[in-house]
């Protein structure tokens, strides 16, 4: 990472970012493994109501379930959820190496939509699906601390534009 950020936001970004893109990389194995396979089953497969592979291929594990009420449900504008995850967290990434002040509002913004999702995935899971996923739950407890480190670099940056004033 560049100069002038601080250790403990590289390192925090760096392990979140990337426990983010390992869960989102094997979310959608699970996914496509369980579409060419009904009978695959998923090491995050615990139960009955602790299932990931049942939550990924609901219809909520693609364009969060939303998509499809514009779109064809096979449309290429309807991906799983998971791809969307390694796109967010590749961009928190790289978009980490900027000390810009753009890059920390699009890092913060971009949390704040991931946090959004995060809850509205979680009460699907809760009270529509009735399961519960740890690779779904350990990716909102990621997109929240993502947030709370691009909250904090916002108002580091902030602070060192009004220094160099």
């Amino acid at each position: 990472m560049c100069m002038g950020t601080p250790t403990w936001e590289r390192k925090v970004r760096v392990f979140l970012c990337v426990f983010g893109l390992m869960l989102s990389v094997y979310a959608l194995h699970v996914e496509l493994s369980r579409e060419s396979d009904p009978d695959y089953r998923a090491m995050c497969d615990l139960g009955e109501s602790v299932s990931c592979s049942k939550v990924f291929t609901s219809r909520w594990g693609r364009g969060f379930g939303l998509v499809q009420f514009f779109v064809a449900q096979d449309s290429p504008l309807n991906q799983p959820n998971s791809l969307l995850g390694i796109i967010f967290y590749t961009l928190q990434m790289a978009l980490g190496l900027s000390l810009s002040k753009k890059a920390a509002l699009f890092l913060v913004f971009s949390s704040w939509v991931s946090v959004a999702g995060s809850l509205y995935l979680a009460s699907i899971l809760a009270f529509v699906l009735g399961d519960f996923c740890m690779v779904c739950v350990s990716t909102y407890i990621i997109n929240f601390a993502l947030l709370f480190t691009n909250l904090k670099r916002r108002k580091a940056i902030e602070g060192m534009k009004e220094k160099a004033r």
